[in-house]
């Protein structure tokens, strides 16, 4: 599936919820639903600088995409990152590096985010896509 085609998906289930609260509360799900990884993984080499909560990001190369894991000691925060690992997992590195994520304006995601978190979502975006510029110049 490609990026354009999950961020879509996206719009469509948080257009289902008329009141931000609700919306809150599926990102809490996503949260619950993002799968654990392993303790050795939370480290300060796997830790986002520029976020609030504690952020652990990983990614490996398989079969020329990029693959994402994470895990968060903030539930909100937990259920972001799910969000982006939903979107720009399993894709190759030039996918990930061309995708422009207006899928989170257009569900509201960036205006109902405290500035921290704001700003803990735009360094998850740069974490993502710079892994993904690592492996591209690495050519795996």
């Amino acid at each position: 599936m490609s990026i354009e085609e999950i961020e879509n998906q996206l719009v469509e289930e948080f257009g289902l919820f008329d009141d931000w609260m609700d919306k809150y509360n599926y990102i809490i799900e996503m949260g619950n639903s993002l799968p654990v990884i392993d303790e050795k993984y939370k480290t300060d080499k796997y830790l986002i600088s520029g976020c609030q909560s504690k952020v652990w990001l990983l990614a490996e190369m398989k079969d020329g995409n990029v693959i994402f894991k994470a895990d968060s000691d903030a539930i909100i925060t937990k259920g972001i990152v799910n969000i982006l690992i939903r979107v720009l997992s399993n894709q190759s590195p030039d996918n990930i590096l061309n995708a422009n994520l207006d899928f989170l304006d257009k569900i509201g995601l960036k205006e109902h985010l405290s500035p921290t978190r704001s700003n803990g979502l735009t360094s998850m975006i740069k974490q993502m896509k710079l892994y993904a510029l690592v492996f591209k110049t690495k050519g795996n």
